[in-house]
């Protein structure tokens, strides 16, 4: 690799590295035929996840740092002073050619600045895809980070070439973007999700290849007041909108010379951590936005507790559920108990009483699910109150269960 292609390379792919959407799930497997380039099935170091828990390892940068947009929270926006630098559509072809020749990668996430007009980085980014999939036949993953104010044309030819797409919502409510990034339009935001969701619908009817992974966004934390109970308000109605994979939560970093709205410190990492808890709950335990909030203060998530965990204490009176008789929808609810261990509880009370050490093989985590619950052989006889079940429950930060 010649001494400016490093350079480039060195200065885009750390400008690439605050943009979290960059997960591969949903992604069809496919290899190569005789002459092609690349698979989705292959093994490498990693930095996405398969559906199946496989990891895959992409080439994640921009198009440019360039940009014609001032966003307050943006380190590459136009009044930014870093350093600057654009690949042409040669330049990522060839590079995501040659690392996945030499076992570096399985993938491509390409996102860009606005360069000249949006409809110009767009068609740039576009002609990447296509000289990928039908110069070189590879067929490895794509990502492409799409530009909602490009023409909808454009991002409907990127579906066709592209595993996923994604549109960054940035922030939560209409109020901050107005605040922090008033060249962007939330309504052209949510118009182009909208324009993808339709497109995405058609092509599974009519059973043609359109971004078959899906849409996905992200959403940065702490650049304002935002509470998290608005944050998951937000992504509640994206997900039933607009039929979103992936809601991604950035925490903000504060960034050189930075404008006088904005905050000096970062948020607490583990805010980040809890809104993805909240997310899962959302989308697969059966929780509602108001139920996740309730379990913390003035619209905040619990940093102590994971926000199962905060529920529960908030609703002792819900408590304990019988494992051979409790409903599927209030096993899920039990803190430590995950969906595939409820889904084995529910299988095997059918053939025989559970007792509390057969619910012990059906999940790593019956520490915490034990005050919650009954058992054949577990009839616990006092009830704790909620601030003693805390104290006993509460675990280091890195020790809790992303979906427990």
């Amino acid at each position: 690799m010649d001494v400016l292609l490093s350079r480039k390379l060195r200065i885009l792919a750390d400008a690439a590295k605050y943009d979290a959407s960059c997960a591969s799930s949903g992604a069809p497997k496919r290899k190569a035929g005789r002459d092609g380039l690349g698979s989705t099935t292959g093994a490498g170091i990693c930095h996405a996840y398969t559906p199946d828990g496989r990891c895959v390892s992409l080439l994640k940068i921009l198009l440019t740092n360039y940009c014609l947009y001032d966003c307050a929270y943006c380190v590459n926006r136009r009044s930014s002073n870093v350093k600057r630098a654009k690949f042409s559509v040669e330049e990522v072809v060839t590079l995501t050619v040659e690392f996945y020749k030499r076992n570096y990668i399985e993938g491509l996430f390409l996102s860009s600045g606005i360069i000249k007009t949006p409809d110009h980085t767009m068609e740039e980014m576009l002609r990447v895809a296509k000289s990928l999939r039908q110069e070189h036949q590879f067929r490895g993953y794509i990502h492409l980070k799409t530009i909602p104010e490009a023409s909808p044309w454009l991002i409907e030819q990127a579906g066709l070439w592209a595993d996923r797409l994604s549109i960054n919502l940035e922030l939560p409510t209409a109020d901050s973007l107005a605040a922090l990034a008033p060249e962007k339009s939330g309504p052209s935001i949510r118009g182009a999700m909208a324009q993808m969701h339709e497109r995405i619908v058609e092509a599974k009817e009519e059973k043609r290849r359109f971004s078959p992974a899906g849409q996905s966004t992200q959403v940065i934390v702490g650049a304002d007041a935002t509470t998290d109970a608005d944050v998951l308000r937000t992504s509640a109605s994206l997900y039933g909108a607009y039929k979103l994979k992936r809601v991604y939560y950035s925490a903000f970093s504060p960034i050189p010379d930075s404008s006088a709205i904005l905050p000096l410190k970062p948020p607490p990492m583990q805010r980040e951590n809890r809104l993805y808890q909240a997310d899962w709950l959302l989308r697969y335990y059966g929780f509602g936005v108001e139920e996740i909030a309730s379990g913390g203060e003035e619209g905040m998530l619990d940093l102590a507790v994971d926000p199962k965990l905060a529920w529960a204490l908030k609703n002792r009176g819900q408590f304990p559920v019988d494992v051979n008789t409790g409903s599927r929808e209030m096993l899920l609810r039990v803190p430590g108990l995950g969906a595939r261990a409820v889904d084995r509880i529910v299988s095997a009370r059918r053939h025989t009483n559970l007792r509390l050490a057969d619910v012990a093989r059906l999940t790593s985590s019956l520490k915490r699910a034990r005050a919650f619950l009954t058992a054949t052989d577990h009839h616990p006889r006092a009830q704790l109150d909620a601030a003693a079940l805390r104290e006993r429950l509460v675990e280091k930060p890195q020790q809790l269960s992303l979906f427990g």
